[in-house]
């Protein structure tokens, strides 16, 4: 853009600055900032939406009756949650094709909640990570001694104690990593509550005998010899460390395969997300205050957090519970006279 400025002081003093637009406004501009204004993660489940309505043989552009057909087809068999994402796919991909939505007409998101009402069911929920599964995990992986055995101790105290999501957890980078006397500072540069990349810190204390992050990330780093780049790493055949960081699907793996290995009971229904859980449930039932949890698992909304805090205390002052405790107590192992 050419700017030319003026030599023109004004009584204030300041200089006016003259904007000349471009002789050429035929130049062709870049869908890049578009396309930025949409996560990976999303765009990623739209595609597969479309690819999903086009492979039962919708076409795009679409009709509201082929819509419809659509819900009909797969209302019985398909999470109405999905249903509803994927009809926000179809009205994306038209509306950014600048053609006529056959989703917004009445019937579509009338037909959307008969769905709900009648196959709706509850979302389903990964039970929480506990201290205890996460040192029965720890004292089994300090018995092997590998070193991916050190990788992933570090990689799950670093996850749970942190409150990280998988995709900020595998991004870690050691120029993120600020060592102090107490603990550690990791910066996450991108975060899914922080769409302007402003940048959000985590801090992990020092532990103790039985759970330390901080002892243990160190121990891998220095086994791994990893002074540099992303901080946990693929690991090849033979011991081989590559320069790749491990994949956000795989944290899921690891915690899985590693609670079973561990002998954990229903090890395979952990996710990634319950690190995250358990440290909520786990610091509200010993008394830490929301706002505390809030900052460490950088929860944007409390409704979040509280969900899984009254998990946690659904057996601490339930109302049915305080009504028994103050029934009058009649032992029934003795003969009534």
């Amino acid at each position: 853009m050419a700017i030319n400025y003026l030599k023109d002081e004004l009584d204030n003093g300041l200089v006016v600055e003259s904007i000349v637009p471009p002789s050429n406004n035929t130049i062709p501009l870049s869908n890049r900032y578009q396309i930025a204004a949409t996560s990976d993660n999303t765009r990623r489940a739209y595609q597969a939406d479309i690819r999903h309505f086009e492979s039962w043989g919708g076409q795009l552009p679409t009709t509201t009756d082929a819509v419809l057909r659509y819900l009909h087809a797969f209302a019985e068999t398909l999470n109405p949650r999905t249903l509803s994402r994927r009809i926000t796919a179809i009205k994306q991909w038209h509306r950014y094709q600048r053609l006529a939505d056959p989703t917004e007409a009445p019937i579509v998101s009338k037909t959307l909640i008969g769905i709900t009402r009648i196959h709706g069911k509850p979302k389903d929920k990964a039970p929480p990570l506990l201290p205890e599964h996460l040192i029965q995990i720890t004292d089994y992986l300090a018995a092997q001694s590998t070193l991916a055995d050190f990788r992933d101790s570090a990689l799950l105290q670093v996850g749970f104690l942190g409150a990280f999501r998988r995709s900020e957890l595998v991004a870690i980078r050691m120029e993120d990593i600020n060592w102090q006397p107490a603990g550690i500072e990791i910066l996450i540069p991108k975060s899914k509550t922080d769409p302007s990349n402003q940048g959000q810190y985590c801090v992990i204390p020092n532990g103790n005998n039985e759970l330390c992050a901080v002892r243990a990330l160190k121990t891998w780093l220095e086994k791994a010899g990893i002074d540099e780049g992303f901080a946990f790493r693929r690991i090849h055949r033979g011991n081989k460390l590559s320069d790749l960081n491990i994949t956000a699907d795989s944290v899921n793996e690891i915690l899985k395969n590693r609670a079973y290995e561990a002998s954990i009971e229903n090890a395979m229904d952990f996710s990634s997300h319950s690190m995250r859980r358990g440290l909520a449930t786990t610091a509200s039932r010993d008394g830490v205050s929301l706002p505390a949890i809030m900052r460490q698992g950088r929860w944007k909304q409390v409704g979040t957090v509280m969900e899984y805090i009254e998990a946690a205390q659904r057996f601490e002052e339930n109302a049915a519970g305080q009504i028994l405790q103050k029934l009058p107590y009649k032992d029934k192992s003795k003969p009534e006279e």
